[in-house]
């Protein structure tokens, strides 16, 4: 049966890919090898930088257009593990491995889904499978970079690991540097202007600063000093301390807006390092969403940022394993796991109408 060895293969890839490093921005090596097991398959693979692509054989112009997401990077192992991260380990149905969770079952269950519609005749969409880099750095050589190549999307299926859960919408990031200005004087004596007391009072306002407008899905914006820094010696009054806020961003708001807002509340300067991952999603009477009212998959607003936030189309975020592995020592996924979402994957499209 197709289906079987479509899974069967998945699962060897999988184990394949884990062996082969594949930290951000250092994809090449497993793209070269997907590239040539692409090819090996009859697939016809187009390729910028380790981004890879593939157009479905039965393709006919003006058809809607699904495209099949995942990435191929991951961080840099996690501290504590106790198998070799790039060695796949199988016991019983557990593959243990970096990036066998977040998130390479991901790519390959997409990959058997293309693989198993690219043989259907008469679909009534196209299809696009893209194995992207750069996902864990929102990197500049990632999906963004391609999309002018993969032409017009009506809809993007983001793999990550949520269960099979469907991820209606998506929370934005923006993380900001911040840094309170004081002057400098000796500790002992009644000079200067600590920079410190100043951050705390900008952080405590961060703390308690409620956004009137709270998302349905993805409920309020959120705020998290995650970083601070100041002084060099005990007896000197700092000039400066510095502190990083991450920042969650709804629906409500433009990451823009945001930090418009968050400017006029603190004293500090601010600097935004980036403004490019606003939050998305998709409407709530798309007909996938209705497609997976209809088969009773869990949807929910997910608080964490993927490729969804840089992809300027109705998308959703889905697929194998779960999101407490990612970035952990000892990341695994369970064989069931891939070949449930691939099951899932086809079920969801085979029922899907526009």
């Amino acid at each position: 049966m197709l289906k079987d060895k479509i899974a069967s293969e998945s699962v060897e890839l999988l184990k394949a890919m884990i062996e082969i490093p594949s930290l951000s921005r250092e994809e090449k090596d497993v793209s070269d090898f997907l590239e040539e097991s692409f090819t090996s398959w009859g697939l016809k693979p187009e390729r910028s930088r380790n981004n890879l692509w593939m157009r479905s054989s039965n393709w006919v112009e003006g058809k809607p257009v699904i495209l099949l997401n995942s990435h191929v990077d991951t961080v840099r192992p996690a501290k504590g593990y106790t198998y070799e991260p790039y060695k796949a380990t199988v016991e019983g149905e557990r593959i243990t491995g970096l990036g066998s969770n977040d998130a390479g079952a991901s790519v390959v269950a997409l990959l058997g889904v293309f693989r198993y519609f690219n043989t259907v005749r008469d679909l009534p969409y196209n299809l696009i499978f893209c194995a992207s880099a750069e996902e864990e750095v929102s990197g500049e050589h990632g999906i963004a970079s391609v999309l002018d190549q993969l032409g017009k999307i009506d809809l993007a299926i983001v793999g990550e690991p949520t269960q099979m859960h469907i991820a209606i919408a998506e929370k934005g990031l923006m993380v900001l540097d911040c840094e309170a200005k004081g002057r400098a004087g000796h500790a002992a004596r009644n000079e200067g202007e600590n920079a410190i007391y100043k951050a705390i009072n900008d952080i405590k306002i961060i703390q308690d600063y409620r956004f009137p407008l709270e998302s349905p899905v993805l409920g309020p914006v959120k705020m998290t000093v995650t970083v601070i820094e100041a002084g060099q010696q005990h007896n000197v009054i700092p000039d400066s301390c510095r502190f990083v806020v991450d920042v969650r961003t709804n629906e409500c708001y433009s990451n823009e807006e945001v930090f418009r807002i968050i400017t006029s509340l603190i004293g500090s300067d601010v600097q935004s390092r980036s403004f490019r991952l606003n939050s998305s999603g998709i409407r709530a009477d798309h007909p996938l969403v209705k497609r997976g009212l209809e088969m009773e998959l869990p949807m929910y607003g997910s608080p964490t940022t993927s490729d969804q936030a840089v992809i300027p189309y109705p998308s959703v975020k889905m697929g194998p394993g779960d999101s407490a592995r990612s970035h952990t020592a000892d990341e695994y996924i369970l064989i069931s796991e891939i070949n449930d979402g691939i099951s899932t994957y086809i079920e969801l499209l085979e029922g899907l109408e526009f």
